[in-house]
């Protein structure tokens, strides 16, 4: 029997490059630093470009070539369009790193450190979590055996820079290494190095398409060097690196001198500070940042990447010991009412004004009274059902109606019933009849009554239900809860969800705009995301851990199996 062959030595161990991922649903992606070409003329325009010389023929990068080289003042000799940045770091290093050493400032670009030992490098890592390039400890590290100096500016991701006085004095201190001036992020910076790094032989400057001009779909990106240098790297690389429609796309954004970059830039710059200044007063530890993104140390990076996700924005977030300790990173939309939903969602997620609670299965235990009741009415008509088939209902969503579903579950055997028909038969057995104790008396409390009044002293406490406001507000002065909420809405104030007029209904009757729901369905999750507030889920009494996935890709920002997880939350 053969069996596939194995990687040579470390190269097997090596695991591909994959961020962390939630896996709710996603609207706004602020973890990738992408540009934002929102236009949708523009990239009309822009993808007529495209012939069908360009898809039929190989490509050839001359136009392009020759627009940079003009664009930056420099001979076509010294330039070489490449895929992405990324394609030229990879280049350069197997050309200078392969057997010598490469010192690179970290927190960076986390593929550094893998191209450096796909090529062999020795790498020697210098801490960078300041703003100020550290140039002092840089040159500590740089001896006859350096091939490669790294200067990330502005850095990704902690949006630190160097400053012109300083590249110049390393290019000085490193005038036998090939110094690479990563500029992808360069159009954002104060102060750039371009002129400085285009006027030295040592220096390796690389820009790319993806972030400023808002194209990282095209992969493209160029090193402008020394013609030696640049010829070293062309021999290295693939003949045919960059597609030819991505080829004519950037000559033809090139041409049209990216006008909506500049605008783009000028947003970006301003929406940063707004960011920093708004991190710091929700408490956290954002550093100051040259790049469309901002690093912020936080109490609790799991918590902020999972609530915006919870909410459709995605984020990145960083394990130690990359930045020492754990930190997210977020780019700038560059767009007025996508930062606003970031800005709210942020304060949503740190700073909640109240809490909405469902009442079945998250307040209440129904499982011997609600769901015994769809149960026991599916079998008075011949029907018969289990606990797992009603999880599983309502699990697929729109099930929020108990009668509704009843009907449903006993159509779905072949057996025809009135809705009529069914909520008589469903609600004789919940609310009992002169002969029958009613199902609801076997309901029970889920939380304890102090904790809700400790959280009621912090937040203001509501609840929306899909019940009959009689059974709601009987179930509250059961249990002796009712006045520690501010508010109550049910089927009676409000469409069923997953329509979210009850939640909102509920935030301003509280007079807040922001708040946590937690349901068990996903029909609460879907609710709480149409309605702009932050969904939490919760296993109902008896259901399945495997339930937890279902919500969480509704879009339940986490899943609880207890409310007393609420507190480490808050």
């Amino acid at each position: 029997m053969t069996t596939p062959p194995k990687a040579v030595g470390a190269l097997g161990e090596m695991r591909r490059y994959a961020p962390n991922k939630h896996p709710a649903p996603i609207e706004l992606r602020l973890s990738g630093n992408e540009g934002a070409l929102r236009d949708p003329q523009i990239a009309a325009r822009l993808a007529s470009a495209i012939s069908a010389s360009s898809l039929r023929d190989y490509p050839d990068t001359t136009s392009l070539t020759a627009q940079v080289a003009e664009r930056f003042g420099v001979t076509t000799d010294r330039v070489l369009v490449t895929a992405g940045a990324d394609d030229a770091l990879y280049r350069a290093l197997l050309c200078y790193a392969s057997g010598r050493n490469v010192v690179l400032p970290s927190p960076t670009f986390e593929m550094l450190d893998r191209y450096i030992a796909l090529v062999g490098g020795e790498l020697r890592t210098i801490p960078w979590t300041q703003p100020s390039y550290p140039l002092q400890e840089v040159e500590s590290q740089i001896d006859p055996n350096t091939g490669v100096v790294f200067v990330v500016s502005p850095n990704n991701p902690t949006g630190g820079c160097c400053s012109p006085a300083q590249l110049k004095r390393l290019l000085r201190s490193a005038n036998n290494a090939l110094v690479i001036v990563d500029e992808a992020y360069g159009e954002f910076a104060n102060e750039p190095l371009t002129e400085i790094a285009l006027s030295s032989p040592n220096a390796l400057l690389l820009r790319t398409l993806s972030k400023a001009w808002g194209l990282a779909g095209l992969r493209v990106g160029f090193a402008i060097g020394a013609p030696e240098v640049i010829e070293v790297l062309r021999s290295v690389g693939q003949p045919y690196a960059v597609s030819g429609p991505s080829l004519a796309i950037a000559v033809a954004a090139l041409a049209a001198e990216g006008h909506w970059v500049d605008d783009y830039v000028d947003r970006v710059r301003t929406e940063r500070e707004q960011l920093v200044q708004l991190l710091a007063e929700l408490g956290q530890t954002p550093q100051p940042s040259q790049g469309n993104f901002v690093w912020c140390q936080c109490s609790d990076p799991h918590w902020i990447t999972d609530a915006l996700a919870g909410q459709g924005i995605a984020i990145r977030r960083f394990a130690a010991p990359l930045a020492l300790q754990p930190t997210v990173r977020i780019t700038c939309p560059g767009i007025d009412h996508d930062f606003e939903r970031l800005s709210r969602a942020l304060r949503q997620a740190l700073r909640p004004e109240a809490l909405l609670f469902d009442m079945d299965g998250v307040l209440i235990d129904t499982s011997q009274s609600y769901r015994a009741a769809i149960i026991a009415t599916a079998a008075a008509f011949g029907v018969q059902l289990s606990a797992s088939d009603v999880s599983a209902a309502k699990a697929a969503g729109d099930a929020n109606d108990d009668w509704l579903l009843t009907q449903r579950l006993i159509g779905a055997k072949g057996v025809e019933v009135s809705l009529e028909r069914v909520t008589e038969c469903f609600e004789g057995l919940y609310q009992g009849t002169a002969n029958n104790a009613g199902l609801f008396e076997k309901e029970s409390l889920l939380p304890n009554r102090q904790w809700l009044e400790q959280l009621g002293r912090r937040f203001a406490l509501g609840i929306v239900t899909g019940r009959p406001r009689r059974d709601a507000l009987r179930a509250l002065e059961l249990f002796d809860i009712a006045e520690l909420f501010s508010c109550l809405v049910t089927r009676d104030e409000a469409p069923l969800k997953p329509s979210p007029a009850g939640l909102e209904l509920a935030c301003q009757q509280l007079q807040v705009s922001t708040a946590w729901y937690i349901g068990d369905t996903p029909d609460d999750v879907h609710a709480t995301r149409r309605a702009g507030l932050l969904p939490l889920g919760i296993l109902a009494p008896g259901e399945r851990p495997a339930n937890a996935s279902v919500l969480l890709q509704a879009g339940a920002a986490r899943v609880l199996t207890d409310l007393a997880q609420l507190g480490d939350l808050l």
